[in-house]
């Protein structure tokens, strides 16, 4: 048994801060993100799709996730983390695209990141 999969990339810059950063003495080293700073997230999504002509067709489907971040310059992420967008960004998927598997990867400047994994 298997099951058929289509994915998008695409990015966006953004601005946020890790406050846990600036008291955390395991952070020492890496206190700098506690405070604003900009990365370039790159966002891959994977989504189950259930036949082989495509039922999400990939290239509407990444233009309607940009559009989800189409504000004007950076987006504004105070303190979420990759974690935190990728779940986000799922709640409206799920909604829209309900009973599907789906797959977020969210990563800093596409160096490091997270990927979250929904059956």
């Amino acid at each position: 048994m298997h099951k058929n999969f289509i994915w998008v990339t695409f990015q966006k810059e953004g601005i946020h801060k890790y406050p846990a950063a600036l008291t955390d003495p395991k952070l020492k080293e890496v206190e700098f993100l506690g405070y604003p700073h900009r990365h370039m997230f790159h966002f891959k999504v994977e989504i189950e799709v259930f036949h082989d002509d495509r039922d999400i067709e990939f290239i509407l489907f990444k233009r309607e996730l940009e559009s989800l971040y189409s504000e004007e310059g950076a987006m504004t992420l105070n303190y979420q983390s990759c974690e935190m967008i990728a779940r986000e960004l799922a709640k409206y998927i799920q909604t829209k695209y309900p009973n599907r598997a789906l797959s977020i990867s969210v990563a800093e400047d596409n160096e490091n990141g997270c990927r979250l994994v929904w059956e």
